[in-house]
């Protein structure tokens, strides 16, 4: 049962979590590069934890929100 599983607790800054919640909904995760099934289930897992954890505030931005967010993330790459 998937409750009984060890979890860790990660707080993303917003402008993070719409930006990975964008991409994670825009990309075919078929085509992205894995090593091991696993990553990608993983990354099917974050997306479906994002959808849930902040439902409605990330998974309704509309287009500017999700441009904004782009904006402030990139502005912190510092590379």
């Amino acid at each position: 049962m998937e409750d009984d599983l060890p979890t860790v607790t990660v707080r993303l800054w917003r402008a993070d979590a719409i930006v990975l919640f964008d991409w994670l909904m825009s990309t075919d995760l078929d085509s992205v590069p894995v090593t091991h099934p696993a990553q990608k289930q993983a990354l099917v897992d974050l997306l479906s934890r994002l959808e849930w954890a902040a439902e409605g505030d990330v998974t309704g931005a509309t287009a500017e929100e999700i441009a904004a967010a782009q904006q402030e993330v990139a502005r912190d790459m510092g590379w």
